[in-house]
């Protein structure tokens, strides 16, 4: 028999955008009456759930089952979740790995289809999604999406497999999304006109107004590593209705803290109108994207949350699809045991791999800046203070050693290493001397994945053995976890807010400037290789 539920308080209606007390009704998953009542209780409120508008799951180092378990708790009921990063590994086995696990579970994940595997030919990755993959996967209804075109120079330049991607794309009556760091005015307005409809990569505010102008809606980004509120929050008032939330690349312990209850904080506390900004975070990637999630209407899915106040936006109980799946910061979605996939293929490296004979020599150095995916360059004699060697192993076959030198990871002893490593994924290592990167890389190739520190001859990993991205044990317990390995490396000198999450961006080409692949250091504004040693 079907039970009647419902729940009384403060409704904030986003449509009329007014709040009056009342009772929310639904039955079977769907909402059957929304009215008001005078006498409903006025210290809560019931509003749609958030959504985070664009994120890659593995990010987290969860498979999508845990992910949902964590982010319910802070509001979420859906994602718009891009797998690119394991289909770089396994290709559109491990999209469909995705698609499978988060079907598990009570949580909306709204899938793409990747654009771009491999991100550039200037890396090796380990499949290639075509043009005909992305036709077959756009088969699953819930594949919503084409997902970030990151090649924008193919985009503008017409290149030939970039448009057949974005043809099919268009043909299938799919979303397109962005990923344009640093375009504007005319060429933002080309990228934009082969139907690309959003951006998240926008560092100031002037490139989102720009974006806008060509027809473009504007995710704010603020992740474990790129973080660029405080540079976009403007936007809100000046479009409004063009705006959305994402985390795009969020690490487990910073999930356990929060989501886009988080940003939909800041946001009204800035003073930015509050319906602007829920309308930002529940309504508009669920109409941009057609997400099967109800907002708070009758004859939708009761995907609602209920809320403490209009300030903090404590979360007192997450519903999806009329379940209660998170009441009083704690979740109710259980634990789900899944299967593992994976492709790890080279053998342990050597210290005489990575031995270079560059001290006393002029070199180029990789910058990296804490909050930020992009890089700058300088040139220093070795040594030089804050300069490291950084390493990429290519984990899919065995290949010599990538090796050039970093600034600002801060590490005064030790070595960190991870198998996350955006795009592809080989095994990104920093450290202090050649023998405890060696010591750091070869733990993760032991393990077929992993985030490791090592030091004083400890080591320390998180195995995560999916795809060398992920665990698949409980979330709170891979939070915790990663949590101490952050807290070992920052021990070891590092000042940055997220250092493993800031060294899996040092091989993603698609974002400057100076980047190291597996296949070499790479100069992303000018698009080719350079060699890490200059000229005398």
């Amino acid at each position: 028999m079907a039970v009647q539920i419902g729940i009384d308080g403060l409704i904030v209606d986003l449509h009329q955008r007014k709040t009056y007390p009342g009772v929310v009704e639904f039955i079977d998953g769907v909402i059957t009456a929304i009215r008001e009542d005078p006498s409903a209780r006025i210290d809560r409120y019931i509003m749609p759930g958030f959504v985070d508008a664009h994120v890659h799951v593995e990010s987290s180092m969860l498979i999508p089952s845990e992910f949902a378990r964590l982010a319910v708790v802070h509001g979420t009921v859906a994602t718009v979740s891009d797998p690119h990063e394991i289909g770089n590994v396994c290709g559109v086995e491990g999209v469909r790995y995705m698609l499978e696990n988060g079907a598990r579970v009570p949580f909306t994940f709204a899938f793409g289809a990747p654009s771009c595997v491999p991100a550039t030919t200037f890396e090796t990755a380990g499949a290639e999604i075509t043009a005909s993959d992305i036709r077959e996967l756009f088969k699953d209804e819930r594949v919503r999406y084409l997902s970030e075109m990151m090649n924008w120079p193919g985009v503008l330049y017409n290149h030939p497999v970039v448009m057949e991607k974005l043809a099919v794309a268009r043909e299938c009556g799919r979303v397109i999304d962005g990923h344009a760091p640093g375009l504007r005015g005319e060429q933002a307005a080309a990228y934009a006109a082969h139907g690309i409809s959003t951006d998240h990569e926008c560092f100031t505010l002037e490139e989102a107004i720009d974006k806008v102008a060509a027809g473009m809606k504007i995710l704010i980004r603020e992740g474990s590593a790129a973080r660029n509120f405080d540079a976009l929050h403007p936007i809100i008032k000046l479009h409004p209705e063009r705006v959305m939330f994402c985390s795009d690349d969020m690490h487990p312990d910073s999930l356990v803290l929060g989501h886009i209850n988080l940003l939909v904080a800041r946001s009204v506390a800035l003073g930015y109108d509050i319906y602007d900004v829920l309308r930002a975070a529940c309504v508009h990637p669920v109409e941009h994207y057609g997400l099967p999630v109800g907002l708070l209407r009758v004859g939708d899915s009761a995907d609602l949350i209920v809320v403490e106040d209009l300030t903090a936006f404590s979360v007192h109980q997450t519903w999806v699809k009329g379940r209660c799946v998170a009441e009083h910061g704690t979740t109710a979605i259980d634990h789900v045991e899944e299967r593992i996939i994976n492709q790890f293929s080279c053998d342990p490296i050597t210290a005489d791999q990575i031995a270079t004979d560059h001290l006393g020599k002029e070199v180029r150095v990789i910058v990296a800046h804490d909050g930020q995916l992009v890089t700058s360059e300088e040139h220093h004699v070795l040594p030089s203070n804050d300069v490291l060697k950084i390493v990429v192993v290519n984990r899919y076959t065995n290949a010599p050693p990538a090796i050039a030198y970093i600034k600002n990871i801060g590490l005064t002893s030790g070595a960190i290493a991870s198998s996350v490593a955006h795009d592809s994924h080989n095994i990104v290592a920093v450290g202090c001397s050649d023998v405890e990167i060696v010591d750091a890389v070869n733990a993760i190739i032991a393990s077929r994945g992993g985030v490791c520190v090592t030091a004083d001859g400890k080591t320390d990993l998180l195995p995560l053995p999916v795809a060398g991205l992920m665990s698949n044990l409980d979330g709170y317990d891979v939070a915790r976890t990663y949590a101490a390995l952050d807290s070992r490396a920052k021990a070891l000198g590092s000042q940055l807010r997220a250092p493993f999450m800031t060294i899996s961006f040092m091989a993603l080409l698609v974002i400057p400037q100076l980047k190291l692949s597996d296949k070499g250091l790479f100069d992303g504004g000018m698009f080719t290789f350079v060699d890490p040693l200059l000229p005398s």
